[in-house]
């Protein structure tokens, strides 16, 4: 079903922004960003977050970004689930110069962060996900045409076992600043099916 944007509210606020039913524009300030400790030893804890709350155990997000004016290193925008500075989780296009972009994620645990990535080239500037839930895991999706996913990750939430937010985010770490367009916004039933495999393994 079609999201409500009645429900979203701001963790952080941005420069300025557009709210309507069907979309959404954040223009990003600089110097804001989501990262902890990893690597770089800094914590950046500022980026703005429009989120939902809800304690279904079982769904799926979906929403197409756009990103045509990103221009400077790391602009990004995309899904995010944010529960407070040491646990989230983003997807997003980050970029990165004339020649090629960062399609990728990161999850923090307990004020930890990793980011996954993959190279893709820079004249790209649209992308959906498709972020999904069953009960402390999480699927992240990417597609170029919102009816093709493809997996980025599966990874897990230590802290998301019971009420959590969802939603979009935009950010320019560094001196830049870039309007981040958001559409398509789907709530549904969760798309990522359980594990048809391997049973778990029984408890001792």
């Amino acid at each position: 079903m079609k999201l409500d944007v009645n429900r979203l509210e701001w963790t952080r606020q941005p420069k300025s922004c557009v709210i309507l039913p069907d979309r959404i524009e954040i223009v990003t300030l600089p110097h804001t960003d989501l990262w902890q400790r990893t690597y770089y030893h800094f914590r950046n804890d500022n980026a703005p977050v429009l989120q939902m709350s809800t304690r279904e155990k079982f769904f799926s997000f979906v929403v197409k970004t756009e990103f045509g004016e990103s221009h400077h290193r790391f602009d990004q925008c995309g899904v995010v689930l944010y529960l407070d500075a040491e646990n989230w989780l983003k997807a997003s296009v980050e970029y990165e110069n004339e020649r090629f972009q960062h399609l990728g994620s990161v999850v923090t645990n307990h004020g930890y962060s990793d980011w996954a990535t993959t190279e893709i080239p820079a004249d790209i500037k649209t992308m959906w996900y498709r972020l999904s839930r069953r009960e402390d895991d999480f699927c992240i999706e990417c597609s170029r045409d919102g009816a093709v996913f493809h997996q980025m990750r599966i990874c897990h939430l230590q802290e998301a076992g019971g009420d959590i937010r969802f939603g979009v985010y935009a950010c320019s770490p560094e001196d830049s600043s870039f309007c981040a367009v958001f559409t398509n916004m789907a709530w549904t039933e969760c798309q990522w099916p359980a594990h048809d495999g391997q049973p778990p393994d029984k408890e001792p």
